[in-house]
């Protein structure tokens, strides 16, 4: 889903869950999986929904955040009674020092965050304002783009700050070893599996790597990575029309059997069963996947 705000040339759009009820209405869009390519970033101020991410769903009650990025499968559980606001926004929406502090280009950053009363109300008043001057600042403001740009990285280091300003249990340190591998494994997932190709690549032994994402991630090297290629699969097969057998090449595998025995393997399902119950969950009213891919 490519970003198509309502006004071009913007690079962040701030709505109200009553607005995208209107829109999704509108446009006769009912509750469907999609993949943004944009961030997007939901506050629940009153109520509660269900929101799955990369086949987790998680519960956003009142005063929670959810943060879905770019490349992941997301979907909307029931909206109606629900109230908030959302900010969709593009990469270029945050200067390079934001990015790196907030963590914003990490595609295995934190997704929910539950905060307490005090610090929810520092962080939903950063959203008030952001969302003011989006509504106030004329369109053809020299101003206006600079305006938001501050307000949403300011948004975002208090809902990411890790002196805990904002949410319960701030994420831990990884080790570089471990951060280096996982950097890698995003890049080359689709075209390497194997422990040994990452550790000459980055310059570590594979009982290093193994040793590092075992204290991290709570699993071996070879583990997470066959994870995050079963991730990518289990997105593609949900979101995208191709058959199994394109769906196998862009993953690496010459041979589409051997694509299907890799996935049930790790599955206990094949793709086309999986596709067929994902995309019937899709339009089952109410009904949410609950088997979580992620590393």
């Amino acid at each position: 889903m490519p970003y198509v705000p309502a006004v071009g040339g913007e690079l962040l759009e701030v709505v109200t869950f009553g607005d995208l009820r209107r829109r999704m209405a509108r446009l006769g869009v009912g509750r469907r999986t999609e993949r943004p390519e944009f961030h997007l970033l939901l506050h629940v101020s009153s109520g509660g929904m269900l929101h799955t991410v990369d086949f987790r769903e998680y519960a956003v009650s009142a005063g929670s955040w959810l943060w879905v990025r770019p490349g992941q499968v997301q979907r909307f559980g029931d909206l109606s009674g629900v109230d908030g606001s959302l900010v969709l926004f593009r990469d270029e929406a945050l200067d390079r020092s934001s990015v790196s502090v907030t963590g914003m280009g990490d595609p295995f950053g934190r997704t929910l965050w539950t905060p307490d009363t005090d610090s929810s109300t520092a962080a939903a008043r950063a959203l008030d304002h952001l969302y003011a001057e989006f509504e106030s600042l004329p369109r053809d403001s020299a101003v206006r783009r600079p305006v938001l740009q501050h307000l949403l990285a300011a948004l975002l280091l208090r809902l990411t700050d890790p002196g805990g300003q904002v949410g319960t249990a701030a994420t831990s340190e990884h080790s570089e070893p471990f951060l280096a591998f996982r950097r890698r494994v995003e890049a080359s997932f689709a075209h390497h599996r194997d422990v040994g190709y990452y550790a000459r690549e980055l310059g570590y032994s594979p009982r290093t790597l193994r040793r590092a994402t075992i204290a991290a991630a709570g699993m071996g090297a070879k583990e997470f990575i066959d994870r995050r290629v079963v991730l990518e699969a289990k997105r593609l097969l949900t979101h995208e029309d191709q058959p199994v057998e394109q769906i196998a090449s862009r993953l690496g595998f010459p041979d589409t059997s051997n694509f299907v025995k890799y996935f049930a393997h790790r599955t206990s399902t094949t793709p086309a069963a999986f596709r067929a119950r994902s995309r019937g969950r899709d339009s089952a009213p109410g009904a949410q996947g609950r088997d979580d891919g992620t590393p």
